[in-house]
This record gives C-alpha cells, sequence and structure tokens, in this order.
C-alpha cells in the first residue's frame, strides 16, 4: 500500500467517524474510488476534534477546499471574513449551539447553504433547523457518501442561486442604462 494512503488510513482510523470501527484499507480504496470530484468550499463546525479532522480528511479526498472550526462563534466569525459554498454545522455544541451559530451565520450570509449534523437530534429539532435556514438535517454517525450527495446538492442549489442573482444585477444595470 502507498504510504500516502497508509497515512491517510492511520489518520481516519485515529478518529473514525463517530465511533465508526476503523477503516481498512480494503474499505479506504473503496471509498477513494467512489469519490465524485466536488469543487466546493465547505466550513466544518463541530466540538468532537477527532470526528472533525476526519470528516475533513474524507472530504478533501474529494476535492473539497475544508476549514475546521470547533465553536459557534468561530464560524461566525469565519463567514463574516469568507463565503463558502457550504457550512456543515453540529447541533450539539457547548456555548453558542448550532441552532443559534445558524441563525446568525444565516444573518451574515443568506444565502448559505447549511447542514446540520447531530448525534442526539429530533423531528422537532430537525424542523427548528430547517425553518431556521438548514439546507438539511442528518444524524450521526453520518454515511460519507450520503454526505457528499447533500454537499453537491446544496453546492448546486448556490450555484444556481447566485447565477439568479447575477442575471438579475445585469438586467438592472441594462436597464438604468440609456444604450
Amino acid at each position: 500500500m502507498p504510504d500516502v494512503i497508509r497515512q491517510f488510513v492511520e489518520g481516519i482510523n485515529q478518529g473514525a467517524l463517530a465511533k465508526h470501527a476503523p477503516l481498512t484499507s480494503a474499505q479506504l480504496r473503496e471509498d477513494l474510488n467512489m469519490a465524485e470530484i466536488i469543487k466546493a468550499k465547505v466550513l466544518l463546525v463541530d466540538d468532537e476534534e477527532l470526528f472533525l479532522t476526519t470528516l475533513a480528511k474524507r472530504l478533501e479526498v474529494r476535492g473539497m477546499q475544508v476549514s475546521t472550526v470547533t465553536r459557534g462563534k468561530d464560524a461566525v466569525a469565519m463567514v463574516e471574513n469568507q463565503a463558502f459554498d457550504l457550512v456543515v454545522l453540529d447541533l450539539s455544541m457547548p456555548g453558542m449551539d448550532g441552532l443559534e451559530t445558524l441563525k446568525r451565520i444565516k444573518v451574515k450570509q443568506p444565502d448559505a447553504e447549511i447542514i446540520i449534523l447531530t448525534g442526539e437530534g429530533s423531528i422537532r429539532t430537525g424542523i427548528e433547523a430547517m425553518k431556521a435556514g438548514a439546507e438539511d438535517f442528518l444524524q450521526k454517525p453520518v454515511n460519507i457518501v450520503e454526505l457528499v450527495n447533500k454537499i453537491s446538492e446544496a453546492k448546486d442549489k448556490r450555484m444556481h442561486i447566485l447565477q439568479n442573482k447575477s442575471v438579475k444585477e445585469i438586467e438592472q444595470i441594462l436597464q438604468t442604462k440609456a444604450w
């Protein structure tokens, strides 16, 4: 097995996703073979550092540019300074919880696409998160293929929204000019 894959497997095994059994090199190869390359800028927010690191690595393998923070207030600060295609946000965190973080991010970036992850979610909490502007709500342990599909869908939706905004801005400019 090449050293890069071995190091990646070791890194994954040190913090396997949400208490899963460690990944074997065969599982990782399958994961890499199934990996659709998605060019997206993603912010991961979770207070479980091992989960955060593991998930970031698995998304980076798929071509995503991933930033991570462990606190809601840090996520809000990052969103103020840079645009992300998507935010993957843990619901249950100390300090500012995921729901409050979601609301504050939406104030800063109303078009932000946000997926909520939780290990202890209820239907009521999921509905509340969706009403506050979450794109989707997934339970931990998260299936990486399902999460990647949701990220892809959210990125496509964001791109569509941005394209529509651009068209509207161009139409406004054209209407104000006397050609």
